[in-house]
């Protein structure tokens, strides 16, 4: 009986002392606050992804692999990291608008069916310091695919939209220039 009058004057001191409970939340807490925004803006932007495997200076290096992805046709199980520049025309001398970051992996048996993880960072203009993600599917023999859009930073916060894929050079290496067609939403 003692120690029952011991715990319930412990339990009523530990509410005497608390703040209440509308005290621990602060009015102008972020989980409460409003957000104003603006009419939606759609961005249409036209540029070339250069993804150089092969020579001195790769832009995208094989970090792992599975057991068997040698003795695949489609190198499944393969994943490489990617710094690839993003330029205006399909010359990789022309100019430089941003870099492609991120991950890729062969995630098809039957096809080269690429799993996307990607940050196009752009470096030029009205878009400098601002980034678009992709992840999605990218069936890099098929000759034109479409990828989600699943967000965005800088000028494209809150972004959403598709990417439309088209290869215009490749060698029998694995080096690749593509034509990329993005409708932003934002």
């Amino acid at each position: 009986m003692v120690k029952l009058s011991y715990i319930l004057l412990f339990i009523i001191s530990l509410i005497v002392t608390s703040p209440p409970l509308t005290q621990s939340f602060h009015i102008n807490n972020w989980a409460i606050s409003k957000l104003e925004t603006k009419q939606e803006t759609v961005t249409n932007l036209q540029f070339y992804f250069h993804d150089t495997i092969s020579g001195k200076d790769p832009t995208a290096i094989r970090v792992a692999q599975a057991a068997d992805t040698e003795k695949s046709p489609t190198l499944f199980g393969a994943l490489l990291m990617a710094d690839d520049p993003l330029t205006e025309t399909p010359d990789p001398k022309s100019k430089l608008i941003g870099r492609a970051q991120g991950i890729y992996g062969s995630a098809g048996k039957e096809e080269l069916a690429l799993l996307m993880v990607m940050s196009f960072c752009f470096t030029d203009g009205m878009y400098n310091g601002s980034s678009i993600s992709i992840i999605g599917k990218n069936s890099a023999l098929s000759p034109v695919r479409e990828m989600p859009i699943v967000g965005g930073t800088g000028v494209f916060r809150l972004a959403r939209g598709y990417a439309v894929a088209k290869t215009h050079w490749y060698n029998e290496v694995g080096d690749a220039i593509v034509a990329y067609n993005v409708t932003i939403v934002h």
